[in-house]
């Protein structure tokens, strides 16, 4: 799954494990932007590097995780989080059980959890951005499989 897109900040994903979500608990300090609440993996990009390959980096950094590219389910570009008038992208992948026990929490945030779905869009301990681009996602994912279903 190759997304078209050579100037952007960096890049979310949204691992689903089963039905669950990896979350990351961010660090409780008042210089961080959404100090104390959950996210998803990703940051900034670094040199040249393809959304992707931002993704994968940082959820090694952040997890101790390998991904490979064909675990990618759906990307879109949206407005930066952090940036007025640059551009970020945010992706879907799936993650391996094995992958989540195998898990190496690094030095950002204070813990990581498999979130339900559900709790993850509507809890007000979540960064909001990311409850809308995840919603963003199954809404596309739920007219495409509806769309399907009504094939004749």
């Amino acid at each position: 799954m190759e997304i078209e897109i050579s100037d952007f900040t960096g890049c979310k994903i949204a691992l689903f494990c089963g039905d669950r979500l990896l979350t990351i608990l961010r660090d409780d300090k008042a210089s961080i932007p959404w100090p104390n609440m959950w996210e998803l993996s990703g940051g900034g990009r670094e040199g040249d590097e393809s959304p992707f390959e931002c993704a994968a980096r940082e959820v090694y950094e952040e997890l101790g995780i390998h991904l490979t590219e064909d675990c990618l389910l759906w990307s879109k570009v949206y407005p930066s989080m952090l940036f007025e008038g640059k551009e970020s992208v945010f992706l879907v992948g799936k993650l391996a059980q094995e992958q989540f026990d195998s898990i190496i929490f690094g030095d950002e945030g204070q813990g990581y959890q498999l979130m339900n779905v559900e709790e993850f869009l509507s809890s007000g301990q979540v960064v909001p951005q990311l409850q809308e681009r995840v919603r963003n996602y199954l809404e596309e994912k739920n007219d495409f499989c509806d769309c399907n279903n009504h094939v004749e």
